[in-house]
């Protein structure tokens, strides 16, 4: 079930069985030679989609541009200032507050959102904390490539070769959404370099074609088809408990 394509009193009658709702959330950020600059917004929306299928659970439309600042030196790659992002969500989280929504499960495929977006959650609970009404909210933030199922399988089919950044496993799950876009190729070195890193231009400068400690060459369709089943059940399982913590 997508909110954008429901009408306002369809969204009334789900509000009457259920408060939850799942706010997929990413980036749009350059993922390697071989990855979509979309990759971080894509992976949680097709899994969340699925599961909102599955589930007959709303979900929300994606928070595509996340906090990648450290991106911005290859080109296509858009950011939000961390405190933009916290004010984006604060303000999602506080529109669904005023319809009836409790609980709110931001479903995350960016790393360097989870900062922020934690961030945003601690303000929002500071609005009661400091002397404001009790507040019914009830926050998560998950993400997807961390799922119990799914850290199984990258490890069984990549190893030491899934890396950090435009990961065979994130790229994989691109290809099952999108195989039409699927772009195969060997790259030098096969494994990326690791470092710590600054500014987008110090990012650059350390990784020069994108990717960080990953070998995404080992990407595949098939692989993303089980990568994407994986998630689907960690990210059930994970919802419905979630849902449950009352």
């Amino acid at each position: 079930m997508r909110l954008q394509l429901c009408t306002w009193p369809e969204i009334e009658t789900y509000l009457a069985r259920s408060t939850g709702i799942i706010v997929p959330i990413g980036s749009t950020e350059q993922h390697g030679p071989n990855g979509l600059i979309g990759t971080d917004a894509i992976c949680p929306e097709v899994i969340a989609y699925a599961v909102g299928e599955r589930t007959e659970t709303l979900v929300a439309p994606t928070l595509s541009i996340g906090m990648a600042q450290h991106h911005l030196a290859f080109p296509g790659s858009l950011s939000l200032r961390p405190a933009t992002l916290i004010a984006v969500v604060r303000d999602v989280v506080q529109s669904l507050a005023v319809h009836g929504f409790r609980h709110v499960y931001f479903f995350n495929g960016h790393g360097g959102n989870v900062a922020t977006v934690q961030a945003a959650f601690a303000e929002i609970h500071a609005d009661s904390s400091f002397g404001g009404e009790a507040s019914p909210l009830r926050l998560k933030l998950a993400n997807w490539y961390m799922g119990r199922r799914v850290q199984r399988l990258s490890r069984e089919l990549f190893a030491d070769s899934e890396g950090h950044h435009a990961t065979p496993s994130e790229i994989s799950l691109t290809w099952h959404a999108y195989p039409e876009q699927a772009r195969p190729m060997t790259l030098t070195p096969r494994i990326a370099p690791t470092a710590a890193f600054g500014d987008a231009r110090d990012y650059r400068r350390r990784f020069p074609d994108g990717r960080i400690g990953s070998d995404p060459s080992l990407a595949s369709i098939e692989a993303g088809t089980r990568l994407f089943e994986a998630s689907v059940e960690d990210t059930i399982e994970d919802y419905r408990a979630f849902l449950e913590q009352d």
